[in-house]
């Protein structure tokens, strides 16, 4: 029987708790320990999910192989580059830290020691997204909306980096091509930081993207549409709809003529246990994650540049 992978959490809070409840259910893995600030929580998890609570990740050193770091963006960079140093796999909850100079420090003490990131871009693994492999080949435009209801998690960053760089990540895979130029605008209306923003993202390839994120919506909307020769693709995560629209010689009739429409329903899954079985195979195969350091990374950067500019054009027009 193949020895049990031993894994930890650190940060318990809304979205660690999930991860811990995913590797605990695994029956190839061994959650060795979970840690929080918050001993109690800590330890209300803990024994629910049989394992042990700690306050210090370093509390772990020597008794983990793989990890999940669901910190604070902030502290994602302390945290990780430390469990690389003491030879631990990382999954980094997105964005991968908080400057494109961490992620860099963090991708090469990784590809130094042989270790494997894995950053947390979660949809990458809904099934309305791997439904789409094989069927976007080329977009030449792409539309995105993701619009939630005011939660206050989430509000230590701006919604460029809280909800955005989820569309940017997947955009970023979809076009494989480099961005030339940025136009972004954005505000601050109940938070700190930016809880709305638009950005237009322009490809070397001629694609363009036009993507909008807000945390201050009446309500929850998640959609994607993406043109190309081969036709019309929308998205509708919410609801789990995609319609495709295609050239077809054929459809003689029909609402465009010339045209087939097909339009699918996925059945809800678990992205979170996706995510969390493919980390651990990568680990155990010592293959390359489906969302790598450098994948986090270049969503970072163009997310940062999106908030760098909306930041000057702000301080032009004497917004906060």
């Amino acid at each position: 029987m193949e020895d049990k992978l031993n894994v930890g959490v650190v940060g318990v809070g809304y979205l660690g708790k999930f991860h811990a409840e995913k590797y605990a259910a695994l029956k190839d893995v061994n959650l060795v320990g979970i840690v929080d600030q918050d001993f109690d929580k800590a330890t209300a998890i803990a024994a629910k999910l049989g394992t042990v609570a700690f306050t210090d990740f370093r509390d772990l050193t020597g008794k983990v192989e793989a990890i999940s770091v669901v910190v604070p963006t902030a502290t994602h960079y302390e945290v990780s580059r430390y469990f690389l140093e003491h030879d631990v796999d990382v999954l980094i909850e997105k964005p991968i830290t908080s400057t494109l100079e961490q992620a860099d420090e963090l991708i090469r003490l990784a590809d130094s020691r042989g270790l494997l990131i894995q950053v947390g871009h979660l949809e990458r693994f809904n099934p309305a997204v791997t439904a789409l492999d094989g069927i976007v080949k080329h977009p030449m435009f792409i539309e995105s909306h993701r619009l939630s209801t005011f939660k206050a998690r989430g509000t230590d960053v701006s919604v460029v980096l809280d909800l955005m760089i989820h569309d940017i990540d997947i955009i970023l895979n979809f076009v494989k091509s480099a961005v030339t130029s940025i136009h972004a605008a954005g505000i601050s209306v109940i938070s700190s930081h930016v809880d709305i923003a638009n950005a237009r993202l322009e490809f070397q390839n001629g694609c363009v993207a036009n993507v909008t994120a807000s945390r201050i919506s009446a309500k929850n909307q998640r959609k994607i549409r993406l043109f190309q020769k081969e036709g019309y693709i929308s998205v509708d995560f919410a609801n789990r709809e995609i319609t495709i629209i295609r050239p077809d010689g054929m459809v003689k009739n029909g609402i465009i003529p010339g045209m087939k429409i097909d339009q699918r329903c996925f059945t809800h899954a678990d992205a979170l246990q996706d995510e969390i079985k493919a980390f651990v195979q990568a680990v155990r195969l010592r293959q390359s994650p489906e969302v790598t350091g450098q994948m986090g990374r270049d969503a970072l950067k163009i997310a940062l540049s999106i908030m760098d500019q909306i930041k000057v054009e702000n301080s032009r027009w004497g917004l906060r």
